[in-house]
């Protein structure tokens, strides 16, 4: 799965990588969190977690006249998928993921895959890789989180899907009455990964991105082409510090690598072997 992961391009940045052709970032939005985002939406965040608002890329058409246009835009949306039909937005948090194999076989994903998936922009993500041999202060086999970024430092994107689900208590006209939501898809993770988690995310290169976002895909064996996109190889990663475990925590030293006579019963990645 992808719990969290670190998100720091500035929007002005992302507009050009993607070619964006409106910039939503300061368009009303309905968040889920009681208190304001920290950092806000748009700012560096290198611990994004579910619920939080973060930046998306998106295709959209236009409304009746303008139906036969498409329009690339960059949008701050909630992670975790609500359904059209969920009765309770909580839902969500029990869809930060989508798992590839079983997209279309899933009826909160089914529908989104075909005609609302999405980009989502990223400089890496975090796992946790469970101890064989360590454990903690509680008994249990210790977690040691590791990073995993693009190994040619180019931008990570994540695929995901989307999904606008509307509050039934909320007046016509009311802003606030929509949340936008969204989902990162999942895999099988590759050979050195898989030492880390079992699963990583889909991450897209470039020459995919604009078949991903076009509304006009539909098929679902297209859809699952785009998927199996990537050789193995793409990805570094490293181990850093417990301290990402608290979503309080935020800021570019939790990407630090932590030395290896701090680890405790870890895997190393390349070669399998324990060390600490």
């Amino acid at each position: 799965m992808c719990g969290r992961y670190a998100a720091s391009a500035d929007p002005d940045e992302l507009i050009e990588i993607f070619e964006v052709d409106v910039n939503g970032l300061g368009d009303p939005s309905r968040s889920l969190l009681v208190n304001p985002q920290a950092p806000p939406v748009g700012s560096p965040d290198f611990n994004m977690a579910p619920n939080k608002q973060a930046l998306v890329v998106l295709e959209r058409r236009g409304r009746d006249d303008q139906a036969d246009q498409v329009q690339r835009h960059l949008r701050p949306l909630t992670w975790g998928l609500a359904p059209s039909w969920a009765k309770d937005v909580k839902i969500g948090v029990r869809m930060t993921n989508a798992r590839s194999e079983t997209l279309f076989d899933k009826p909160a994903f089914r529908k989104a895959a075909t005609s609302r998936r999405a980009l989502i922009p990223a400089d890496g993500w975090y796992e946790w890789q469970v101890s064989p041999v360590a454990t903690d202060a509680k008994g249990k086999p210790r977690k040691q989180p590791f990073f995993m970024s693009r190994a040619d430092g180019a931008l990570t994107a994540f695929a995901g899907l989307y999904e606008f689900w509307r509050d039934p208590s909320a007046v016509d006209g009311d802003p606030g009455a929509w949340l936008t939501t969204f989902t990162i898809i999942t895999t099988a993770a590759e050979p050195g990964l898989e030492q880390i988690h079992d699963r990583q995310p889909v991450v897209l290169d470039p020459s995919t991105w604009d078949a991903w976002l076009d509304p006009s895909l539909v098929s679902p064996g297209a859809v699952r082409d785009l998927l199996h996109s990537g050789d193995p190889g793409r990805f570094q990663t490293w181990a850093v510090s417990t301290a990402v475990n608290s979503n309080r925590n935020n800021g570019e030293a939790l990407l630090t690598p932590i030395d290896e006579s701090e680890f405790k019963g870890v895997v190393n990645p390349a070669t399998g072997e324990i060390i600490g």
